[in-house]
């Protein structure tokens, strides 16, 4: 025998079923939206990409011209709203220090090119990648290239990735 239900036991039932059938087909949907949000360090790179190619010039900190930390405060400034101090080494104090391997966008990238001091700043990018105003201009480069690798000091994550 089948129990049959009311009419409001039949609806309750309905309403019930519909809104759990809803929620499973929302839930991947709302993961997949925050997954897909991009965070503030993505941010700080995708801007610092639009500035490829923009000259060298010692002491800059604008886009007539930049030097490695120049770049690095101008960049923080306009994609975060985060002023930076002005110097590599001061530059090197601020943040959460991180290793090599667990870089993420928009960490800044720190070199001892003369093997004692930190001397030079760039922002991670991704994909093993940094972007660095070079005595060629500003320019995105390998991490891991012969010339780089041996001189990394540290990353540091100024941005929560949230």
């Amino acid at each position: 025998m089948v129990p049959v239900l009311s009419k409001s036991k039949w609806a309750f039932s309905l309403a019930a079923a519909l809104t759990l059938a809803v929620s499973f087909l929302l839930a991947p949907l709302s993961s997949k939206a925050e997954a897909a949000a991009p965070v503030k360090g993505d941010k700080v790179a995708a801007y610092a990409k639009t500035l490829v190619g923009k000259p060298y010039k010692y002491g800059g900190t604008s886009e007539k011209g930049f030097d490695a930390s120049g770049f690095v405060q101008y960049v923080y400034l306009k994609s975060a709203n985060v002023k930076l101090p002005r110097t590599v080494a001061d530059q090197f104090k601020q943040g959460q220090k991180v290793d090599y391997n667990h870089l993420q966008p928009g960490d800044l990238v720190f070199f001892k090119l003369d093997g004692k001091k930190v001397s030079f700043v760039g922002i991670y990018l991704g994909n093993s990648q940094f972007i660095a105003a070079t005595s060629k201009g500003v320019k995105i480069q390998p991490l891991g290239a012969k010339y780089w690798k041996p001189y990394f000091a540290s990353g540091a994550r100024i941005l929560s990735q949230k």
